[in-house]
């Protein structure tokens, strides 16, 4: 049974329910953070079981990040239309099925086929617990908390990831990544209906069909394109697909402009801070991944660990982040300027960057303190402008803020992994020998892979994988300083939006 609840202000504070709810909203958080790199190491297992071709592997592993990134907006906007809670509770059910397929999957084609299904699934549950956050934590001191606590499980699940990968394909089959995914959702599907609060904007207009299409082929063409310049270098055709994609995104948003039913309401980014929270929050997650694209291969590659021992050092670096978030808030609350905070984790996000400069070949300590500090400062950076954007947005719009977020984050990943990789790459190729076979020449990977045949070939490309992430490390160390003077001039004087009393959404328990 079902009572509304359209008379509360929506500033009343949370009670022992909502941080009920908060606890099960994390659950498929944190898996749908963790398929991000669940297949870091479980790759080889699927190859040596499906033989898929080279084409084929590269779907398996990306379809998932495709599907979610072109479907957000669209998710994040039905969200708001048929509730929250249902669309979450829909995606919970096709991500566990989806996740059974993938387990069990007998081909390459099936299990591409499920790993798109669980980017769909993703794509519902991402923007549905951010805005559920939005409708239960409406006091902007407790939202605040809520968001800490989001921002750290979604940082901890992607590293979480690759350990629970390592340690599943060590002790089982790679069907098991995506087993873990079983009880977390049947635990959602049970617990979400009685614990969390239904909600939607009352009056939403009419759902723009022809804006799916559009949104899509805006994300979807840039998205690859960054990812196989980061995979392949520069390419015409990888340049032809960015362009194409940006082209789909000028009628995406002239379409925004133009109807009377927007999928997106571009009145969001007149709020004060929603606008610098999209951009830093990209900034953060380029950072981030760009992080990512050296430092698993530095452990595998470099240092030459096993899948296992690689999955459980990489681990290591995630444990300070459970304090940054809720330092980060605390300082906020007590009157520090959000401005300065977020400026301050950019600053030691670069701190970060800055110890891999001085990596070497077998600098393993420092790599994952590095890591750490990275981790650190980008949690404390997302948590603020994730809050301060959710805070700016008008709560009937709480579902395509988050979608805009996410969306955002997907972009800023991308962006990071092909620039900085195609800076460390490019640093790669000039310092390898001449007389270097040419697949030696491409990649580490591809040196390794024939280093028995030439002596001294390991070493070299070693010392020139690290020479590369060096040079990456200082252009991110860069561009995360004119981060933070960014954050330090968009973001002073701003605070959380409180949404006057009268402001009403429709909500149900």
């Amino acid at each position: 049974m079902t009572n509304p609840m359209n008379t509360s202000p929506l500033n009343s504070r949370a009670g022992r329910r909502e941080w009920t709810a908060l606890a099960v909203l994390m659950l498929p958080l944190l898996l749908v953070s963790m398929d991000v790199s669940v297949l870091y190491f479980a790759i080889p297992a699927i190859g040596a079981d499906l033989e898929p071709t080279a084409t084929q592997q590269l779907w398996i592993f990306d379809i998932y990040g495709f599907v979610l990134a072109g479907l957000l907006m669209t998710m994040g906007s039905l969200g708001d239309r048929i509730g929250r809670r249902r669309l979450l509770l829909m995606g919970a059910a096709a991500f566990g099925t989806a996740s059974l397929v993938a387990a069990y999957s007998n081909s390459a084609e099936t299990l591409i086929a499920a790993r798109a299904v669980l980017g769909i699934g993703g794509a519902t549950l991402m923007p549905s617990t951010m805005a559920l956050l939005r409708t239960m934590f409406t006091d902007p001191g407790q939202r605040a908390k809520a968001i800490g606590v989001w921002s750290g499980v979604m940082t901890g699940g992607i590293a979480l990831g690759s350990v629970m990968s390592g340690v599943l394909v060590e002790y089982f089959w790679w069907g098991s990544v995506f087993l873990v995914n079983l009880p977390a959702m049947v635990l959602l599907l049970i617990l979400g209906p009685v614990l969390l609060p239904e909600s939607k904007d009352p009056a939403p207009g009419r759902f723009d069909w022809l804006s799916i299409p559009l949104s899509m082929a805006a994300v979807l063409p840039v998205i690859y394109g960054l990812k196989e310049i980061a995979a392949e270098g520069w390419s015409v055709r990888y340049v032809v697909s960015i362009t194409v994609g940006l082209l789909f995104a000028a009628l995406f948003v002239h379409r925004l402009r133009t109807t009377a039913s927007p999928m997106i309401d571009l009145a969001l980014f007149r709020n004060r801070g929603f606008a610098p929270s999209v951009v830093l929050n990209l900034l953060s997650t380029f950072a981030m991944m760009g992080s990512a694209f050296f430092t698993t291969q530095y452990l595998q590659s470099v240092l030459d660990k096993s899948a296992l021992e690689a999955a459980l050092w990489a681990l290591l670096p995630s444990v300070p982040i459970g304090a940054a978030a809720p330092v980060a808030t605390m300082l906020v609350q007590k009157g520090v300027d959000r401005a300065y905070v977020v400026t301050a984790g950019f600053a030691i996000g670069a701190g970060g960057y800055g110890l891999l400069t001085f990596a070497g070949t077998d600098s393993m300590p420092l790599v994952l303190t590095a890591c750490g500090v990275l981790a650190v400062g980008i949690v404390t950076v997302m948590a603020q402008i994730t809050d301060l954007a959710l805070g700016a947005a008008p709560v009937e719009r709480a579902g395509a803020a988050s979608s805009l977020m996410e969306t955002g984050a997907e972009f800023g990943g991308a962006l990071g992994m092909a620039v900085l990789g195609s800076v460390g790459t490019a640093v790669y190729r000039s310092e390898m020998p001449d007389s270097a076979p040419d697949v030696a020449r491409e990649t580490l990977g591809g040196a390794l892979a024939v280093a028995d045949r030439v002596p001294g070939l390991a070493t070299a490309a070693r010392e020139a994988f690290t020479s590369g992430m060096q040079a990456a490390s200082i252009a991110a160390v860069v561009l995360l300083i004119a981060a933070a003077g960014l954050a330090a001039v968009s973001l002073r004087g701003i605070s959380v939006r409180e949404a006057p009393a009268e402001d009403r959404e429709t909500v149900t328990v």
